[in-house]
């Protein structure tokens, strides 16, 4: 079998395209009608909308049979079959599917939605003490937590023979775990099920808690600052634990694309013509959406059209978390603070001010000190995994004194 799926893969891949043969079988059926209405103005087929909505039927019908097929066939096979190990490149896979289409995955419980999990080296860890004990048996009393970001898995940390938590295991001492969500869903709801975890992990961890350190990436740094929300509003105990948080390229005020891709979808909504169109840029995920200006919590998109044009930043104020030490690390494809790359690009998918919590609304400013700052230069978004002098400074500030 294929290094990049196994057969429950291929079984979700199968459902999957299915559900997307059917989104673009409405937007054809859409065009079809809005099309032939202004003829039907003129010339009188009465014959017309009936036969057109048998055709579609008779189609949507194959798709049914199609999936129940499908269905038949893989619930027979999948148990005969003994699951390969996964591989780098199946990780990669499952993560991007997530990012994309990760909260319909999982509300038509298709086998690829990925389940949260903490995990080491790749494998998921029992929130079980003994079970800690025998994983991790190096384990010491500093945890760190990494989370990953958009379309990616805990696996890519390691980038260019570089890992951020096995380096700082190595010169600090730390216990590196790996978050593994799916970054399809709301940072609201990913960030409810961390604290969740991180709150069982910290009972059952195997030697007495020093100190909780978070390192996020990207919309992992949301996530953190998410879960340190519902904690608080929980009443667990792990945030007491937490001295230091570290953002790498976070969009603490959103990402210009997917702000971008809002206004596309007014504009396609503004035509009866285009307006199909827009069913499949409203099938992206609640992830993606909510980084158009960084949303951290559920009333940001209860009860709304998150698809509706947002031309203003109205989320609710999510200030950092009190008593924890916080640190930004930005990059930019320019070579100095002032290239015209840093307004326009910043690192290619996030702002430098909204990597660094700059916001022209001084309330919504995280004033982040300028020394726990970092900016580097002619650097992309992804090099922050792997660059040496970024590394560099967060072992810096992790070696200081909170």
């Amino acid at each position: 079998m294929a290094s990049w799926a196994n057969l429950s893969d291929i079984q979700g891949l199968v459902q999957l395209g299915i559900d997307q043969a059917k989104l673009i079988t409405d937007v054809v059926e859409d065009v079809h009608s809005t099309v032939v209405k202004p003829i039907n103005s003129v010339v009188n087929l009465p014959l017309e909308g009936h036969i057109r909505a048998l055709v579609y039927r008779i189609i949507r019908e194959g798709y049914r049979l199609s999936s129940a097929g499908a269905e038949a066939v893989f619930t027979r096979l999948i148990p005969m079959v003994d699951t390969p190990p996964s591989t780098l490149q199946r990780e990669a896979m499952l993560a991007i599917l997530n990012g994309i289409w990760g909260d319909h995955l999982l509300e038509s419980n298709n086998p690829l939605a990925i389940t949260m999990s903490l995990r080491n080296e790749g494998q998921p860890l029992p929130l079980e003490k003994a079970v800690l004990q025998n994983a991790l048996s190096q384990a010491s009393g500093k945890v760190l937590i990494l989370v990953h970001g958009l379309c990616m898995t805990d696996l890519q940390w390691t980038r260019g023979n570089h890992n951020h938590g096995a380096v700082l295991a190595r010169d600090l001492g730390y216990t590196p775990i790996y978050l593994h969500y799916n970054s399809g869903l709301h940072i609201s709801t990913n960030g409810r099920q961390f604290a969740a975890l991180l709150d069982k992990l910290i009972r059952e961890w195997p030697q007495p808690i020093e100190e909780i350190t978070i390192i996020g990436h990207s919309m992992g740094g949301l996530v953190a600052r998410s879960a340190c929300y519902y904690a608080l509003a929980a009443g667990h105990t792990w945030p007491e634990h937490l001295q230091k948080l570290i953002f790498l390229g976070t969009p603490h005020h959103g990402a210009p694309l997917e702000r971008t891709g809002n206004w596309a979808e007014t504009i396609l909504n503004s035509t009866p013509y285009t307006a199909p169109f827009r069913r499949i840029g409203a099938k992206r995920s609640a992830g993606i959406t909510d980084l158009r200006y960084g949303s951290l919590v559920d009333e940001d998109w209860e009860g709304r059209d998150r698809f509706a044009l947002e031309p203003t930043d109205n989320r609710r104020i999510v200030p950092l978390p009190p008593d924890v030490t916080c640190y930004a690390i930005a990059a930019t494809l320019g070579a100095q603070t002032d290239d015209l790359k840093n307004q326009m690009l910043g690192d290619g998918l996030v702002p430098l001010e909204s990597a660094l919590g700059i916001h022209n609304d001084p309330a919504r400013c995280l004033d982040i000190p300028e020394s726990h700052q970092w900016i580097g230069y002619e650097m992309q978004h992804l090099d922050l995994l792997n660059q040496p002098d970024g590394y560099q400074r967060i072992k810096d500030w992790l070696q200081r004194q909170p």
